[in-house]
């Protein structure tokens, strides 16, 4: 198994080597003036809206508010590239014309003073699975998909680093600031699935721990690889990870630790969505009703475990502008407005967190919010 994984990075190395001469050495990126903002408060922003006259509206948005700064998908939650790339390209089949001209793109943030991170989705990747059964988790010879029919690729598979890596490369030589790594992560319930599903766990087969410090060996080792991977790019390297991973030691099935992690990235951003704890976390009873609660008994838990830390990255979490009526199915759904965004932007303030990520699918943020409020 190592002989194939070694010698399939080599061709990997040899091909993007020869496509991307810049992007292996970390030398001649484009040139931007960009400047890390005082604080940095983003939207996401998704490469079709990147792409399309959305992204105008985006704009509007970042230049008529305190915002200044756009998370875009160069890699997406289906592991297609946002912009096409040369034929002899190991991505040139999940390249797609998301975005039509990068470098207009960069220009115009340039231009804009809009500060650019890429995201880029890990390990949820239908595309690599799909074309790549081996990298995969199989169920009776077929790839396992999850109930919304999602694939992942495996961590513990050294090529799917890679394959990954040379993306963040690519992004970096465009002129992105920092690369985002999202969903660095087994599939959600994994510890239900393990002992199931085929796959390989290549050099971490016979270390003397069980499966869950396994995949935590994993998820924390490819992290610490990408960093290492990246040194010579300038660039800030942050990982998205479940919020809940800070209140407990490790979460067993998907194999984040939060300290681990947040000990060989500059930025941490927990997704903190009050719709995405469960009830009565933290005593309280729905905690999407009650986000300036929720996220401030989650900034007390964060402070704490990233003050353990001997140098400790920056915070930055992702925050709810969205709705969540799949939680209201016998009830009217919380509506999320003005009065909500800002609730949790004060609970961050009030403990000293000084940036912050929303989210939104659909890319469509409340208008009229004081991104300053509270601090």
């Amino acid at each position: 198994m190592m002989k194939k994984i070694l010698l399939n990075f080599i061709l990997f190395t040899t091909i993007t080597s020869l496509i991307f001469p810049y992007v292996m050495n970390g030398e001649e990126s484009e040139e931007y003036d960009f400047t890390y903002p005082d604080a940095v408060r983003g939207i996401y922003v998704s490469s079709k809206a990147a792409g399309s006259e959305r992204f105008n509206s985006l704009i509007d948005l970042i230049e008529t508010t305190d915002l200044n700064t756009m998370v875009i998908d160069v890699k997406d939650d289906y592991g297609n590239l946002s912009f096409k790339v040369d034929k002899d390209s190991p991505y040139h089949s999940v390249a797609t014309d998301d975005i039509p001209n990068p470098k207009t793109l960069m220009e115009t943030l340039e231009k804009k003073k809009i500060y650019p991170i890429a995201r880029v989705v890990v390990f949820k990747d239908s595309m690599l699975a799909k074309q790549r059964p081996d990298l995969s988790f199989t169920e009776n010879g077929q790839v396992w998909t999850n109930k919304n029919g999602e694939a992942f690729v495996n961590p513990f598979e050294k090529e799917v680093w890679d394959y990954n890596i040379g993306v963040a490369k690519m992004a970096a030589e465009m002129g992105f600031q920092e690369i985002q790594f999202d969903y660095v992560r087994f599939p959600e319930g994994f510890e239900k699935k393990d002992e199931i599903l085929q796959y390989s766990t290549g050099e971490y087969e016979n270390l003397k721990m069980n499966n869950v410090k396994k995949r935590v060996e994993a998820v924390s080792d490819f992290v610490a690889y990408a960093k290492e991977q990246l040194k010579d790019y300038e660039i800030d390297v942050s990982v998205d990870i479940f919020g809940y991973a800070a209140t407990i030691e490790e979460a067993p099935g998907i194999g984040q630790n939060f300290s681990r992690i947040s000990e060989n990235v500059d930025v941490i951003s927990s997704m903190i969505y009050p719709s995405h704890w469960s009830n009565n976390y933290f005593g309280i009873p729905i905690p999407d009703k009650e986000p300036f609660r929720l996220v401030d008994e989650y900034a007390k838990v964060e402070n704490d475990v990233l003050g353990k830390l001997d140098t400790p990255p920056i915070s930055r979490p992702w925050i709810q502008d969205f709705e969540a009526p799949w939680l209201y199915t016998n009830g009217k759904t919380k509506a999320y407005g003005v009065e909500e965004v800002e609730a949790q932007i004060r609970a961050l303030y009030k403990n000293g967190i000084n940036e912050f990520l929303l989210w939104n699918a659909g890319n469509h943020y409340t208008k009229n919010v004081d991104y300053l409020i509270g601090s």
